[in-house]
């Protein structure tokens, strides 16, 4: 696991401490969860975000980054019946 520093306001602290103690979840078990859903709901990006992460540098990654044209590998091997 990776630790993360996130800056919030107080009013907004407030709230998720209070909510997690209703809830028996840590800020940090909720904000994973948080997380999760908030990728797992934009299939596009996530896909994007996946190639940039496999790439192998700079050049391909801008690359993969510019292309509003993105086709999954799924969609290309149904496109073209492979």
């Amino acid at each position: 696991m990776h630790r993360l520093n996130l800056t919030i306001d107080e009013a907004l602290y407030e709230q998720a401490r209070a909510f997690g103690a209703v809830k028996k979840k840590s800020i940090s078990a909720m904000m994973r969860e948080s997380l999760t859903q908030y990728l797992s709901k934009n299939s596009n990006s996530n896909s994007k975000a996946s190639l940039t992460i496999e790439a192998d540098d700079e050049k391909e990654v801008l690359a993969i980054l510019s292309n509003d044209t993105f086709t999954t590998n799924k969609e290309f091997k149904n496109r073209y019946n492979l």
